[in-house]
């Protein structure tokens, strides 16, 4: 079995409130910030998984995610993958 190093990047759906997003767009403009917009606050979660090969350890990644990494009702995510001994980015 080979190693993979994983990293899965979660935010909200477009649409779906997020209230540290909010907090975030409100205080930017009184630090001085202007001009941005659309904030999302999300998570990435990075792990290594072991498999046959990286097609079986993205689809156990992908079940990971819609059972417990992420909340499919409200949340999209998208998995990085790459063997271990190279460098995946979050």
């Amino acid at each position: 079995m080979a190693v993979y190093s994983v990293i899965v990047h979660v935010s909200p759906l477009p649409g779906v409130l997020d209230p540290s997003a909010a907090a975030v767009m409100r205080a930017l403009p009184a630090l001085g910030f202007d001009g941005v917009s659309n904030a999302q606050i999300g998570k990435i979660i990075t792990f290594d998984v072991e498999s046959n090969n990286i097609d079986s350890a993205r689809a156990e990644v992908d079940e990971m995610c819609q059972h417990l990494l992420a909340n499919p009702v409200i949340e999209i995510y998208s998995i990085d993958i790459a063997p271990a001994n190279e460098s995946v980015s979050a």
